[in-house]
């Protein structure tokens, strides 16, 4: 392969070619920021870069690779990492204009686990304000468009991470999910994402929490091999987030190869692209045909209680962090100031019960994998949409508020339970669309099987966006 095409391997095949010597992670790491110059000025995906580190990390990795002792199978390996997470070498703005310079010094432990394991990083990409909407801008960096469509968003919050995999910026990003911030932005890019069971990776050194404990720290990648390979180094308890040790407790082992499915094609009334329901009905044909029964039918939880609930979880925590950080708050754009003082209004007894109803949805969740192995349903309602628009205004002709693209995955958020988006066929117009399928708490490693199943049988990884 020319040294300009490198950009094209995957992980995992980066990480066999470094094993019988015939490519290294210098020339990788050279082809990589190649491509980085030729395409981010058109998508605005990595806003802050680190090259001479990287460039000598890169050096160091292939002297390891030449002496037979790489740290891990992620050594040599580009990712790119969400800028709502912190890095010891650069600031996490998290597109905040107060925080331009905000540094610790210090690593997420997710990216200090890849950091250990040989893992170049690039830098960061690019988030919404306060990483709470599913498109991507801000007043410090500007707006990330779309490697299908530059005129179209990559959605959010990890706009900036999607559009780098899909552009082949970096074969792999880490991303964060609160709400469906790593799959939306996935489905909408062609993608791979998977957000793991809640504390499977666990959280040191974080910014304040906006969405209680749903925000959690995924992989993103071009095949689900690539996205397994990074999930395994970021996974993993630690004394420091004790949950993470109920995490690991609760990791399946041993399934059958037979997974039974619930497909659940739309959420009662809510409006659902025709191409989209088109695409994923034709992802869940192709799991019966892998020999995979199939139920369709409505998803056996009651979701009323978070339509309502949703926006308050963001309000009350954008109120609570912005009486901690007053500075924060002075350069804040308008409408967090608006949705802040929502959230100081907000009674406790209102918050208490959230986090109620939270709990039962856990427990209700839990009851679904007693029929059921995995449920299917699109990770977006919507197909991309304006770039510099937060969210679209109309889904199949019906008017639609700033959730109406996103009302398939934030309840798998709040129920803790993991969900890994995969490519389904393109709308007509060559866009991305993805189906999710969400399993057992704990299910994460049945996910990926299933996922690599059937990217087997309809690979979706020689698809390029033309730019």
């Amino acid at each position: 392969m020319p040294t300009q095409d490198l950009w094209r391997l995957p992980a995992t095949e980066l990480q066999r070619r470094y094993r019988d010597g015939s490519l290294t992670p210098v020339a990788v790491a050279q082809a990589c920021l190649a491509r980085l110059e030729a395409v981010n000025p058109r998508l605005n995906a990595v806003v802050a870069r680190r090259d001479p580190d990287f460039l000598r990390e890169a050096a160091v990795s292939t002297e390891r690779h030449a002496q037979g002792r790489p740290l891990s199978p992620l050594d040599g390996i580009p990712l790119t990492v969400k800028d709502s997470l912190y890095t010891a070498d650069l600031p996490t703005t998290w597109g905040c204009r107060a925080l331009r310079e905000h540094a610790t010094g210090q690593d997420e432990l997710s990216v200090a686990r890849a950091r250990a394991a040989g893992a170049l990083i690039v830098g960061k990409t690019n988030v919404p304000e306060f990483a709470l909407e599913g498109y991507t801008a801000n007043p410090v960096f500007g707006v990330t468009r779309n490697p299908w469509n530059p005129a179209l968003t990559p959605g959010g919050s990890t706009g900036g991470g999607v559009a780098a995999v899909a552009a082949g910026i970096a074969p792999l990003a880490i991303g964060q999910d609160g709400g469906g911030s790593i799959r939306r932005p996935a489905s909408h890019t062609g993608l791979v994402g998977l957000k793991p069971s809640l504390s499977a990776v666990p959280r040191e050194h974080v910014l304040p929490s906006l969405l209680l404990d749903f925000e959690v720290i995924g992989p993103l990648a071009r095949t689900v091999a690539d996205a397994r390979l990074l999930f395994e180094i970021m996974r993993g308890p630690a004394a420091v987030d004790r949950s993470s040790l109920a995490a690991e407790q609760a990791r399946a082992q041993g399934q059958p190869a037979v997974r039974r499915i619930l497909y659940v094609e739309r959420f009662g009334t809510a409006p659902l692209d025709p191409q989209v329901a088109a695409s994923v009905g034709q992802a869940v044909r192709r799991l019966a045909d892998l020999g995979h029964p199939v139920e369709a039918g409505a998803l056996p939880l009651d979701l009323d209680f978070f339509a309502e609930a949703w926006p308050q979880i963001g309000q009350a925590g954008l109120a609570q962090m912005f009486d901690r950080h007053p500075a924060w708050a002075r350069e804040a754009s308008g409408k967090y100031l608006e949705m802040a003082e929502k959230g100081r209004a907000i009674p406790a007894a209102r918050l208490w019960q959230i986090l109620e109803q939270v709990k039962k949805l856990r427990r209700d969740a839990a009851g679904l994998f007693d029929r059921f192995d995995a449920i299917v349903l699109p990770a977006a309602a919507a197909l991309p949409w304006k770039a510099e628009d937060a969210y679209p205004t109309h889904i199949a002709g019906q008017e639609v508020g700033p959730r109406g693209h996103a009302v398939y995955t934030g309840w798998v958020n709040a129920a803790g339970l993991p969900a890994l988006a995969l490519p389904c066929e393109p709308s007509r117009e060559g866009l991305p669309i993805g189906m999710q399928v969400v399993g057992r708490y704990g299910g994460d490693d049945v996910l990926l099987d299933l996922g690599a199943a059937y990217e087997a049988a309809h690979p979706w990884s020689h698809r390029w966006p033309a730019l």
